[in-house]
């Protein structure tokens, strides 16, 4: 039973955005696995909070992550 952990700085994702990634992460393991795994599959995102991830030896805040994907 795969388990696949998606960490994201909070605010930068839609629910829909979200939502998305969880199904296509999901049909990426069964692609490898085989359909018979697709229910135990589970996938997480989880927020960290604005500020608390860092990159380069800068703390990145949701402002930050949306400047660099060009929506800021």
């Amino acid at each position: 039973m795969p388990l696949v952990q998606v960490k994201l700085i909070e605010g930068v994702f839609s629910d829909a955005q979200k939502q998305e990634m969880i199904r296509k992460l999901t049909d990426a393991m069964v692609s490898i696995e085989g359909e018979t795994m697709r229910e135990v599959t589970w996938v997480v995102v989880e927020e960290v909070k604005s500020g608390s991830w860092g990159m380069g030896g800068k703390a990145l805040t949701t402002a930050d992550v949306k400047a660099m994907a060009g929506g800021g």
